[in-house]
């Protein structure tokens, strides 16, 4: 073999596996929009709104939730008042909202203040909205805040 059918193999191999990588890409952008479904809510005072408004942090108006449903995967986060016990009492809260807790994170911020981020997984035949059980763990969480 000469360089140049060495080169022009080497070219004809690149190009098959840029089309295999666009169909690839084109499956799973396909695949993850059928199958994901994004919402994401913000409670502040008990009222829901959206979260891409501007949100001052006051403590009356906490907690702060945000949670983001992507089929049977949860994320949420919480901007609370540090206090004793909140991390327990809102990992028990979301338990009793029939969600599954994978992994949790607990962070304190300017002393005063915790961000918990959980990461849970909801019952396959649990159907809730993310705007219920947004209203629902921010009156659970308010009972001992």
């Amino acid at each position: 073999m000469d360089k140049a059918s060495v080169l022009g193999d080497a070219i004809e191999y690149m190009k098959t596996l840029q089309e295999k990588v666009e169909t690839l890409e084109k499956q799973a952008s396909k695949t993850s929009n059928a199958e994901s479904r994004r919402f994401e809510m913000v409670t502040v005072g008990g009222e829901i709104s959206s979260s891409h408004e501007n949100i001052s942090c006051l403590s009356e108006q906490l907690p702060e939730i945000k949670a983001r449903f992507i089929r049977n995967d949860v994320l949420i986060r919480i901007h609370c008042e540090k206090k004793p016990g909140v991390v327990e009492k809102t990992l028990a809260e979301i338990e009793k909202l029939h969600l599954s807790v994978i992994n949790s994170n607990a962070v304190i911020f300017a002393n005063s203040m915790l961000h918990i981020t959980v990461v849970a997984q909801m019952d396959k035949d649990l159907t809730m909205t993310t705007k219920d059980f947004v209203r629902n763990l921010h009156s659970g969480l308010k009972q001992f805040m």
